[in-house]
């Protein structure tokens, strides 16, 4: 049965997301701390294009036009993360009252516009400060994010009433100590390891601290999930998946949700758990609200280099789209962990962005890419999986992190140069499922 004229739930809400890293940039009126990523950015060949996000989309100076531009989407929920080194920036110590106001008038800003403001803690712009200290491989790390989070919740008080710790701490672990690929660059399964565990550890802390400073929030993480499928039937491919899924994917929400790691992954990695102290696990176990999911891609993998087959749809990051996916992706997080509400907090696609009419980019490649994912958590909704909102990923062009600028997310594209918002298609088919809460067909748009 087609998707298409079907309806979300009522209280189901639309939404999108961004970083603070990505979109913000620096304001001479707002000194701030270097991030690992500004060091990052300044080593030669870290960054595809070699790029920065020192301006990126200036969103700390047009944040007023930015949430404006969102309510003429009909978004109801904005999720952005705040600046760790913007507010305190050497990680801990003195607050940096300005760093301070720019969310506080965000905040404001969207409660003003109808918009529900969803924070999140740390999208990956450790304070440099603190990296020079050893970053997430310190345990005190983690310690100074729950201080920090503490803070936030104090200042921003009764206006915030869902907060999100981490992005990703997969991505943080991995990514930035064990390939090199993002900050800080490090290629040591053992750092990886530390980094991971102590990211989670800030988790549960924070969850406690949020919890006595903001009791009448919600409080959640952010995991991102790329299911790993076997490429045949053969016991060595299914023994790769299960490496996969078991580190890449219940790595995370295992600790979270059942107070373990994956016996057999830990077993695998030959991990000796030094860095976990009693009771750690205790209180990254602490209870959640909700659980964000992140998907935008499955992995098929195989024990003898399988590619995809020749004509598989992907995206610019070269990535599969599969959107049924998505849909067991989420009845196997209901099924195994019980969770008491689920929201996807990013899903989106990197496209072309080629084909312009009108003056506008006329995504349609996106818009279907949106249309089966948006269906696909409506599917997971229809057997009883408590989906209680989407979030497109990106609400706008930006920093794609070590891609620099030339892989674009967004719905809505920012001219080089002007840095001008202009709504793509996709923007204006979003729109309409957000206003009415009822998935529109791809060929809703004239010309589609």
């Amino acid at each position: 049965m087609s998707a298409d004229g079907r309806q979300f739930p009522e209280g189901f809400f639309f939404g999108s997301a961004t970083s603070s890293f990505q979109i913000e940039g620096r304001s001479p009126g707002i000194p701030q701390g270097d991030s690992i990523w500004d060091t990052f950015c300044a080593e030669p060949g870290r960054i595809e294009d070699a790029t920065d996000g020192l301006t990126a989309c200036d969103h700390v100076h047009r944040w007023s036009d930015d949430i404006a531009l969102m309510a003429s989407l009909g978004l109801s929920t904005y999720r952005f993360s705040i600046s760790w080194p913007k507010v305190l920036p050497n990680g801990t110590g003195e607050i940096n009252e300005r760093g301070m106001a720019f969310y506080e008038q965000l905040v404001d800003g969207l409660l003003d516009a109808g918009i529900t403001p969803m924070p999140t803690l740390y999208h990956w712009d450790l304070p440099q400060a603190l990296q020079d200290a050893g970053g997430w491989t310190n345990r005190a790390t983690a310690e100074a994010f729950a201080d920090y989070a503490a803070l936030m919740a104090e200042r921003l008080g009764e206006r915030v009433g869902t907060w999100v710790t981490l992005n990703e701490p997969y991505v943080s672990a991995v990514l930035g100590h064990i390939t090199g690929e993002h900050a800080p660059g490090h290629a040591d399964l053992g750092e990886g390891l530390a980094a991971a565990h102590h990211l989670l550890l800030g988790h549960g802390l924070a969850v406690t601290r949020l919890r006595d400073a903001a009791p009448h929030a919600e409080i959640g993480i952010v995991l991102n999930f790329t299911p790993a499928e076997p490429a045949t039937d053969g016991p060595a491919d299914a023994a790769l998946a299960r490496v996969r899924n078991g580190f890449d994917n219940e790595w995370y929400i295992n600790p979270i949700r059942r107070g373990t790691y994956p016996a057999d992954i830990v077993e695998a990695l030959a991990w000796d758990q030094a860095e976990v102290h009693d009771g750690d696990l205790d209180v990254i176990a602490s209870p959640i609200d909700l659980l964000g999911v992140n998907y935008y891609t499955r992995a098929v993998v195989s024990a003898v280099g399988q590619q995809l087959p020749f004509g598989t749809p992907r995206t610019e990051m070269d990535w599969e789209i599969h959107a049924p996916s998505l849909h067991r992706l989420l009845v196997w997080l209901h099924t195994e962990y019980d969770l008491p509400k689920i929201v996807i907090t990013e899903n989106g696609a990197a496209m072309p962005d080629q084909n312009r009419r009108d003056g506008r980019v006329h995504d349609v490649d996106r818009i279907h890419y949106l249309h089966d994912h948006v269906a696909a958590v409506l599917a997971a909704i229809d057997e009883g999986v408590p989906m209680a909102g989407y979030l497109a990923w990106s609400l706008m062009d930006n920093f794609e992190w070590a891609k620099g600028y030339a892989k674009r997310f967004g719905i809505v594209e920012v001219v080089p140069g002007t840095l001008e918002r202009i709504p793509k298609s996709s923007a204006l088919w979003f729109e309409q499922l957000a206003r009415s809460g009822i998935i529109p067909p791809v060929t809703v748009l004239d010309g589609v």
